[in-house]
């Protein structure tokens, strides 16, 4: 570390996440970076932005930890807005059901669901939900502009105090940007009904910018039922000041409509009941909304940087599916609706100082976060066709939940610092149930510490041990369950927290001008996994895992106008308890690759190729029964017109492959079959070939 000026950036490193409070409008988190010499006021730098990747020797501290660039998610063509997370090493981000409901995501040997165990922010606000009526720590990221983002902070393992719920296996504060290069109108068309118009700029307005997104997008997909997929979307930002001191006010809206093509069983495919691209029930789908209101300060002053963020958002879902088709009802079928309301109030606030321990520059970080959802109701009901038949479960739930945290770190000499942190979590729920049985009250609390140790830089290689504990929230529903609403039989409560345990070493070397790379070896155990459950059309609490694995990420720059990368990522995922029924974990993905070039401004034109292949994945835990690799490649050439005119055309799956975006392995039963229907892979595939042009005009 030596006396090299360190950098204070506005995010989760630099000056930290942060909230003041009070009760119900809580408010948490972020901070922790490293500065300059302690005695000294807080110095500044712009981040130099090359290729896809911040993720320079002496910038973090774990191998695993990065940014991804604003220039690098630009340059990325994006099926769907949730794909910004493919930019994150070893992150697969897929689809089983209709564009409007959030992704599936995929790391460190991880099947996340639609969000548990990866915790991500936009623009400051949380966005994964707990208790959420389809999954625990549901995360759409459908509301998502990708034009209005600056950069995506990413980071791995439970090893950083300002991580709590969700953040098991990784985090990504997805920024967006207080002022854009130019105003820009963009119009984009394509296969099956595409259409999008976007409007983005950042004017000035009195002493600050006015940031604003605009954006309507409509389409079909390639599915025999058409997606008739909708969406209105809107942010309005006001940003005054610097990164260092400044603040920023935002309202966003959303709002989706959407037909579901789900996954659905291979003998249907094979037999001809159902074409590739077809629905078993063509009434699936659903809408959701979300709006919000948030607001950042930021504060650097002599040794002393503060930040606050205060955010309420109002979200509502209603999800149509049927996975099992008439396997409990032969009648009417197995469709059932999750709906919820939500309301959220939140913040978070963080301090951090500056000083010495003697000739030893130190820095010492003490944040909060608080947090209260509000559900109602979230419910279960059993449907045909949208129409709703019979109330399985409908509930009234609070989440509250406090966090405090301090981070310390010392640089003990130029070549070996030390971060230490300590977490304490506090949550609550009450639940109330239309079945007064599954009514009642929970508490819980858990204290994590974590720690790291960086050596070096030595020879442009940086080296890291990590060690950290992090958890994930069950759904308040299940702790305070005691009899199954479906069946009536007796239900056992699961505990309100679940521990999980990470280690990881790994360095980060830049061995020669304009090539950077980071390796990664880790270990993660968790006290209960949470599995997908193919009947219900949820996850369940199962068994304590273990995860192993390494990550490589290379990326070179051998020329200004050409970047490439490469990542790899390497896992082994098993119960740990011992089951005659196996100890693998299913939908646990084994290798997932990625790799990238991109050329700009070659005499105006400018372009890129991005290939993916997800390996691979058990589907039970005796091992016998695995799902299809995927091997994807997008593509998108342009040309610039003119200094304001772009157009450009995204290729995507260029080969056309039939391979599947999602597998899972469970019985259901179609029309003439066994009263207890049939076990099979259920699959969803990837989209048909695709292509998408585009035309963008500054002002």
């Amino acid at each position: 570390m030596g006396e090299k000026p360190r950098v204070v950036r506005g995010d989760v490193r630099g000056i930290g996440e942060a909230a003041s409070t009070l009760f119900l409008v809580t408010v948490v988190v972020v901070a922790s970076t490293r500065v300059a010499q302690a005695d000294e006021p807080v110095v500044l730098r712009p981040v130099e932005v090359l290729g896809r990747y911040e993720a320079d020797v002496g910038d973090w501290d774990s191998a695993s930890q990065g940014a991804v660039t604003r220039a690098g998610i630009e340059k990325r063509p994006l099926l769907r807005p949730g794909e910004i997370l493919e930019a994150i090493p070893g992150m697969v981000v897929t689809q089983h059901s209709g564009d409007g409901k959030a992704n599936q995501y995929f790391l460190r040997g991880y099947n996340l669901d639609h969000g548990t165990d990866f915790a991500t922010w936009v623009a400051g606000m949380p966005v994964n939900l707990p208790t959420n009526a389809h999954g625990q720590g549901y995360m759409d990221l459908n509301f998502l502009i990708p034009e209005l983002v600056s950069r995506v902070v990413y980071q791995k393992g439970p090893y950083f105090a300002e991580d709590g719920d969700f953040a098991s296996v990784g985090s990504a504060r997805i920024q967006y940007a207080e002022l854009l290069p130019a105003n820009n109108a963009t119009l984009t068309g394509g296969s099956f009904d595409y259409l999008r118009a976007l409007f983005t700029g950042s004017p000035e307005v009195g002493p600050g910018r006015l940031v604003y997104g605009l954006e309507y997008l409509q389409n079909d997909g390639p599915w025999q039922n058409p997606a008739n997929f909708a969406k209105y979307n809107g942010v309005l930002r006001y940003a005054q000041g610097t990164p260092a001191n400044g603040f920023n006010v935002t309202a966003m809206a959303y709002k989706a409509s959407w037909n579901s093509t789900d996954q659905i069983p291979q003998r249907a495919v094979d037999s001809g009941f159902v074409d590739y691209f077809g629905a078993i029930d063509r009434t699936d789908g659903g809408e959701s909304s979300r709006y919000s209101l948030s607001g950042d300060w930021r504060q650097s002053e002599g040794n002393i940087t503060r930040a606050a963020t205060l955010y309420t958002i109002w979200s509502r879902l209603n999800l149509v599916s049927n996975f099992t088709y008439f396997l409990d009802n032969p009648v009417n079928g197995d469709q059932f609706e999750q709906a919820e309301k939500r309301f959220v109030v939140g913040g978070y606030a963080s301090q951090t100082w500056f000083s010495h321990w003697g000739e030893r520059h130190v820095w010492n970080t003490l944040g909060v976060q608080l947090r209260r959802d509000q559900l109602s109701p979230v419910a279960l009901y059993s449907t045909e066709a949208r129409q709703r038949l019979s109330t399985t479960r409908e509930d009234k739930v609070t989440i509250g939940s406090i966090s405090p945290y301090l981070s310390n770190t010392v640089a003990w000499t130029d070549w070996f610092r030390t971060v230490a942190g300590l977490r304490a979590d506090f949550y609550h729920f009450d639940v109330s149930s239309n079945l007064p049985e599954n009514s009642g009250k929970k508490s819980d609390s858990l204290v994590s510490p974590k720690l790291s140790a960086i050596f070096g830089p030595w020879a442009n290689t940086e080296y890291f041990l990590n060690w950290g504990t992090g958890f994930h929230s069950n759904d308040a529903r299940g702790t305070t369950i005691t009899i199954d609403p479906k069946t009536g039989d007796p239900a056992q409560p699961v505990d309100a927290l679940v521990r999980t345990i990470g280690y990881e070493v790994g360095l980060r070397s830049r061995p020669l001008e304009g090539l950077t790379t980071s390796l990664a070896l880790w270990r993660l155990t968790q006290d209960s996994e949470l599995l997908f459950i193919g009947d219900a059309g949820t996850t369940e609490a199962s068994r304590p895992s273990e995860r192993t694995g390494v990550e490589w990420l290379v990326q070179y720059l051998p020329k200004p106008w050409l970047a490439a990368d490469l990542a790899l990522a390497y896992t082994r995922a098993r119960f740990t308890d011992s089951d005659p029924a196996g100890n693998y974990i299913p939908g646990a993905p084994d290798w997932v690759l990625s790799a990238g070039l991109t050329v700009d401004n070659i005499q105006r034109w400018f372009g890129s190729l991005r290939w993916r292949y997800f390996g691979s994945r058990a589907l039970v835990e005796d091992n016998t029964v695995r799902s299809q690799s995927t091997s994807l490649l997008n593509a998108r050439i342009g040309y610039a017109f003119t200094p304001r005119i772009r157009a450009w055309l995204d290729v995507f799956n260029t080969f056309n492959s039939k391979d599947h975006d999602i597998d899972y392995f469970y019985v259901s039963r179609l029309p003439g079959e066994p009263a207890e229907g049939i076990a099979d892979i259920h699959f969803h595939p990837v989209e048909s070939r695709a292509l998408r042009l585009t035309v963008s005009l500054s002002y």
